[in-house]
């Protein structure tokens, strides 16, 4: 097995319960695998711990349209791993895990390393689904990473300097993503262009609180969002879309050609784990089969979380309708990754594994610039009220106290960005 080249703390030297097992490794530093790997670090006598995460920074997901719009900058939601894992006894390999050898406990990465471990996270997310739709990955703009707000904001730049007024910017997908960020680029935009919000569903929100469905939808209309339920995209194509309604196919109706300056792809995700060797078990959506203690069906060293995760509470049918989950959100991978960090050290003690049941803390909806929606225990708000304690709450969650302290300076100094609505 070759040297491995990975980033590791100065003070990380292993304990002595560690110190003659091959590393934990996790496999993604979204918010499963990071927030794993802060839990685990906190833990006395633990091996050696390594996050294998190809990019340079983390991205705190639901404020990513806060940074689009400006009210908040780079640094505050997405901060370096080489920051956030300093001093933690965490190693960092730039890398992407490929294939998995789980019956040799081994993960051969991209850039051609071989690495053993004790146990294994698999926390590698998902990424936009197309739905076979053509011209998707060629045509349209997606919203999950730094380069993608790049993008989408010299997109804006360009509809807001040009000569042409009236044009129009079609989003797909009406779920939550897809309606806040209708929002934002509304306020952004102002008369530049038109908002088009297209939802193959009935109705937009559909999975929604009743009352956060209500205030998206009357956000929506004060910014003059035009909605388009029941349509299906039939193709994505240079300045247009062919549409359809979504109860049948072209042949029954003839397709709507709806010429857009742009098309930004909401309609869903995808995952695609590593290659495990002997195949897992993972449902229609690419997500593994894992126990309700966040083990992968059938290994006892092989732990799953995050949107990779299916965790089944119930016996299942079919594999591909395993029975009750919970959602691929944000706050279950926070609740999952203390979880699954106690599990690890239950599993490398011998001891029973603790059941993941995870908490519904509420609902939150970005809804423009300085607006928001949130509804939880009982309670509901919505308006920049409802904006503030979204922040708040997110500020709570964000990896580190040493950054959470930073962020709140700078909010109370006035240094949360300036924001772009007209």
């Amino acid at each position: 097995m070759m040297q491995q080249p990975w980033i590791q703390d100065a003070d990380s030297s292993p304990s002595q319960r560690g110190a003659g097992l091959d590393p934990i490794v996790i496999a993604g530093g979204g918010f499963g695998g990071l927030y794993t790997a802060l839990a685990l670090a906190e833990q006395l006598d633990h091996p050696p711990l390594l996050l294998i995460e190809p990019n340079d920074h983390f991205l705190f997901l639901p404020l990513l349209y806060e940074l689009l719009s400006g009210e908040l900058r780079r640094w505050q939601i997405a901060p370096s791993y080489q920051c956030l894992l300093a001093g933690k006894g965490i190693g960092w390999l730039k890398d992407k895990v490929d294939r998995i050898d789980t019956n040799n406990r081994q993960v051969h990465t991209a850039q051609g390393h071989t690495l053993g471990f004790s146990r294994l996270v698999l926390a590698t997310g998902a990424s936009s689904d197309s739905f076979g739709v053509p011209g998707v990955k060629e045509h349209a703009l997606g919203f999950r990473t730094l380069a993608d707000v790049e993008r989408l904001q010299a997109l804006v730049r360009s509809l807001r300097n040009g000569p042409l007024r009236g044009q129009r910017v079609a989003i797909v997908g009406g779920g939550p993503g897809g309606v806040e960020l209708a929002c934002k680029l509304a306020d952004m935009l102002g008369d530049r262009a038109g908002i088009e919000l297209i939802e193959q569903g009935a109705s937009l929100l559909s999975e929604c609180r009743a009352f956060n469905r209500e205030q998206g939808l009357l956000a929506l209309q004060r910014r003059g969002v035009r909605i388009r339920c029941g349509t299906r995209v039939l193709a994505v194509k240079g300045g247009h879309l062919e549409l359809a309604p979504s109860g049948g196919g072209p042949e029954v109706h003839s397709p709507e050609s709806l010429a857009v300056a742009a098309v930004i792809w909401a309609a869903g995700l995808r995952c695609q784990p590593p290659v495990l060797l002997p195949t897992a078990a993972c449902d229609n959506r690419g997500r593994l089969l894992c126990s309700s203690d966040l083990r992968l069906q059938n290994h006892a060293d092989i732990f799953v979380l995050g949107d990779l995760a299916r965790i089944q509470d119930a016996p299942r049918t079919t594999p591909q309708d395993p029975g009750p989950e919970a959602p691929t959100t944000a706050q279950v991978a926070f609740q999952a990754a203390r979880v699954l960090a106690a599990n690890i050290g239950h599993s490398l003690a011998g001891e029973a594994l603790e059941t993941f049941a995870w908490k519904d803390l509420g609902e939150m909806l970005s809804l423009g610039v300085g607006e928001a929606s949130l509804t939880g225990a009982g309670f509901t708000l919505a308006g920049p009220g409802a904006y503030q304690l979204r922040r708040l709450a997110y500020l709570a969650r964000l990896p580190g106290l040493p950054l959470q302290i930073r962020v709140a300076a700078s909010w109370l100094a006035g240094n949360g960005g300036t924001g772009t609505k007209p």
